[in-house]
């Protein structure tokens, strides 16, 4: 099992920092990475031809690693996960009477697109909502889903966890019934990729998106995506010069190309040869490959799971192990607790979490100890106080 790893890190001893969910802090060799390529970009003379394509292709290569694409031609780099969905967007099937299922409270650059196409198409959107049940919420909102799809659904646009609580999806029963249907399954891992196995083999998504500054630990305005067969000849949203063929050989750009580069290539952003950018989030990955995602997923949850068992005896509702995610998991507050009064227990005692709709979201990473979740349920304790501060 990994040991804590806040070494690699230039968080303050301080600071309660269970936030990655919101943004990763930088690994320190991922900021000198930064920091080297910055100072090479002040002298452009010494960036070659190479060094447009060689970073990027590695960088192709380690994430088909993290999450087993068996060929790296099929990831793309994108700036954000909602430009990767506008290239799926761009490209969805026709098919009348259409609807789109996808689940309530969504992160937003995954309903937008949607909800864009539908109007613009005469298609539907299906909201699922979490069914009022006993049942755990991983299983009753997966059914809730698998209930939605039908003949007319031509996309599941989904995500591994629910951004705003940990609430895993059952992914293999979803896509079992996507497939049977003849709709697409596209994928938002910007909330899982890093921290939560994955395996594109194993699930065969039709796409996977993900921004790279969350669980990835990598830099803003970085991403990456999966696409599958299905898009092999799209229409890319831009047309950027490097997605073409021969694009290597600058002086031959002069003599237009018709033809793309093979499978996902076509969907790159303009510029992804970013020289400061790319080698950091490469930096990053080859980390989380060096740990392990499952190790970091352990690590996670080992380090919760007494905080947890506490909450629920103070009366929070969190999800019991097997149905949520180590890494990422809601709170929701008893009436006793004054969700006000222990925001600014948080403030005081520099712990950062996120509030999303109803719930605490708590987003701990391998930077965080026991020290730090002890200093997070004193908060509760002391809120639960007749008198705090």
């Amino acid at each position: 099992m990994l040991d804590c790893q806040s070494s690699k890190f230039s968080l303050p001893p301080e600071v309660s920092y269970l936030n990655c969910a919101y943004m990763s802090p930088l690994l320190i060799e991922v900021a000198e990475e930064g920091e080297y390529q910055v100072k090479r970009k002040s002298i452009p003379y010494t960036i070659h031809v190479a060094d447009f394509y060689e970073p990027v292709e590695e960088l192709k290569q380690t994430f088909a690693q993290l999450v087993n694409i068996p060929n790296p031609e099929r990831v793309a780099v994108i700036p954000s996960a909602s430009y990767g969905l506008a290239s799926i967007a761009r490209n969805l099937p026709a098919k009348d009477n259409f609807n789109i299922v996808m689940v309530e409270e969504q992160f937003p650059s995954n309903y937008y697109v949607w909800e864009r196409i539908a109007q613009e198409r005469g298609g539907s959107i299906r909201l699922v909502k979490l069914p009022d049940t006993n049942q755990s919420r991983s299983e009753a909102w997966t059914a809730a889903i698998l209930e939605a799809i039908d003949e007319q659904t031509v996309l599941l646009a989904v995500s591994h966890v629910h951004w705003a609580d940990g609430t895993p999806f059952n992914l293999m029963l979803l896509r079992e019934k996507t497939r049977r249907h003849g709709a697409l399954m596209v994928l938002d891992g910007t909330q899982s990729i890093g921290a939560l196995p994955f395996d594109v083999q194993q699930i065969e998504p039709d796409a996977l998106v993900c921004a790279g500054y969350k669980w990835l630990l990598g830099p803003y305005s970085l991403g990456l995506a999966y696409y599958g067969p299905v898009f092999d000849e799209g229409t890319p949203i831009e047309e950027s010069w490097y997605n073409r063929e021969e694009s290597e050989n600058f002086q031959n750009l002069v003599n237009y190309q018709p033809n793309y580069k093979p499978y996902a290539q076509r969907y790159g952003v303009g510029e992804q040869s970013n020289f400061i950018l790319v080698p950091m989030l490469n930096k990053a990955i080859k980390q989380l490959l060096a740990w392990g995602v499952d190790e970091v997923q352990n690590y996670c949850r080992v380090l919760t799971a007494p905080t947890v068992a506490q909450l629920a005896e103070m009366g929070c509702q969190v999800e019991a192990d097997a149905h949520r995610a180590g890494h990422l998991f809601g709170i929701r507050l008893p009436k006793q607790i004054d969700q006000t009064k222990l925001q600014q227990l948080f403030a005081a005692h520099q712990v950062f979490v996120s509030l999303r709709g109803n719930a605490i979201r708590v987003a701990p990473h391998v930077y965080n100890d026991e020290g730090d979740m002890a200093t997070f349920l004193q908060c509760f304790e002391q809120c639960l106080q007749p008198k705090f501060f």
